[in-house]
């Protein structure tokens, strides 16, 4: 990551300083030991998805306005939103350089059409927000393109560093796609716990993006409640205690738990998916690392 560009190098040394718990990296590798023997390709296809996934944050914090990224400043806090952009676009060429340069075409396809994905989840994201119309086939739309594609990319890039069985690299993309949508409802879940998660409950309802618990909640509610929630998400979502208001209206209507029900049927979908490969160690490391996932509590 080094570069002659002060700046920048300064830039990447926060960043790397910072990094986070590099999941997806780790599920390059257990879904190549799945499917083969750990290549020089497979620490390429790692090396590629964690560049292209803190690209993405990066990005994402612009987006957001978030000024806070995993406890620390975020970069757009640091060195401004222009920086931030640039700093983003440089990880996102490196990453596809990355595969180029040691002539992974089949990694560099897998993980063009992750980047394509994760972008259109964004818009379809923000599209919707706009309305409040968002129903639950569509919610399931926006986080299969906007988290899953890139776990799914890191299981299938995994699996293509190892071997050229379409059937098996398209297995494992489900796989990761299934344990991605499990990924993002915990995420969402995690917005109306009680633990020190690393950002203000009730940030998704501010942020006006409906999720899974509200979701729910407003397709199994009286029109008099519906348009009241609506309201409070469209006009009054920055008064903390109407918030709140909404946060309980959700648990108390059983929100919450299909929530949870709909992660576990992901969970267990992925699951059945995984028994098709021989039982080893790298199967029993994936289901442990996919029960982190929806057992975390940040």
């Amino acid at each position: 990551m080094k570069s002659n560009i002060a700046l920048l190098d300064r830039v990447m040394y926060y960043i790397v300083q910072r990094k986070g718990k590099q999941m997806r990296p780790m599920f390059v590798f257990l879904s190549a030991k799945v499917c083969g023997q750990i290549s020089e390709s497979t620490y390429t296809a790692a090396s590629l998805i964690e560049l292209l996934h803190t690209a993405t944050l990066v990005h994402d914090d612009v987006v957001d306005d978030a000024y806070e990224r995993r406890g620390f400043f975020s970069i757009n806090a640091l060195w401004k939103n222009k920086i931030a952009v640039l700093i983003g676009d440089y990880l996102l060429a490196k990453g596809l350089l990355v595969s180029l340069e040691n002539n992974q075409h089949r990694l560099l396809q897998i993980t063009s059409n992750a980047v394509k994905e994760m972008s259109e989840g964004e818009l379809l994201q923000i599209e919707k927000a706009r309305r409040l119309d968002i129903k639950e086939a569509i919610y399931y739309e926006i986080i299969r393109k906007k988290t899953a594609s890139l776990i799914a990319s890191a299981c299938s890039a995994g699996a293509a560093s190892v071997t050229a069985d379409e059937n098996t690299i398209e297995r494992m993309r489900l796989f990761g796609e299934k344990i991605g949508i499990a990924f993002q409802i915990k995420d969402d879940l995690l917005d109306y716990g009680d633990d020190d998660i690393g950002k203000p409950h009730g940030i998704d309802i501010k942020e006006r993006k409906l999720t899974l618990p509200v979701i729910y909640t407003l397709q199994h509610a009286s029109p008099a409640d519906r348009r009241h929630i609506i309201y409070i998400i469209k006009n009054e979502n920055k008064n903390k205690d109407k918030v709140n208001e909404v946060i309980n209206f959700v648990k108390q209507h059983g929100g919450i738990q299909y929530a949870e029900q709909k992660m576990y049927d992901y969970k267990n979908e992925a699951f059945e998916i995984l028994k098709q490969f021989a039982e080893s160690e790298s199967t029993i490391a994936l289901k442990e690392l996919v029960e982190f996932t929806t057992e975390r509590k940040k």
